[in-house]
């Protein structure tokens, strides 16, 4: 009888969810093997990437827009529906990740398929 050799590590579903919780885990599943290999795990570290990188340019056009007499005023009410928007996207991306599914935003998916070469 052969001899299971115990899985280590985590799996797949597990990796790519957990490459949403910032971009620094993301990193370090794509320069760790096994992770770097799968194409589903590189897609979602390199979304979750993505993904920080639209929110800090968002935040940084919003942070400018406040700056901005009177249009600051329109600025309370972006901030925190922007927040709300980019926050309920993470958690779409997340439950979705940790159940195996390629969720792939508009702009940033194809980016992210592209990077990941799946």
């Amino acid at each position: 009888m052969p001899e299971e050799t115990p899985q280590t590590g985590l799996s797949d579903n597990a990796a790519s969810g957990l490459a949403y919780v910032t971009f620094i885990p993301a990193i370090v599943f794509l320069a760790i093997p096994p992770y770097n290999q799968s194409p589903n795990v590189r897609f979602h570290s390199w979304q979750s990437i993505f993904l920080a990188i639209a929110w800090i340019a968002v935040w940084v056009v919003l942070v400018i827009l406040g700056m901005i007499p009177f249009v600051n005023l329109i600025d309370v009410v972006l901030f925190p529906l922007v927040g709300l928007g980019f926050f309920i996207l993470w958690i779409i991306v997340l439950i979705n990740a940790f159940n195996g599914k390629r969720f792939k935003l508009p702009i940033i998916g194809p980016l992210a398929e592209k990077q990941a070469g799946a």
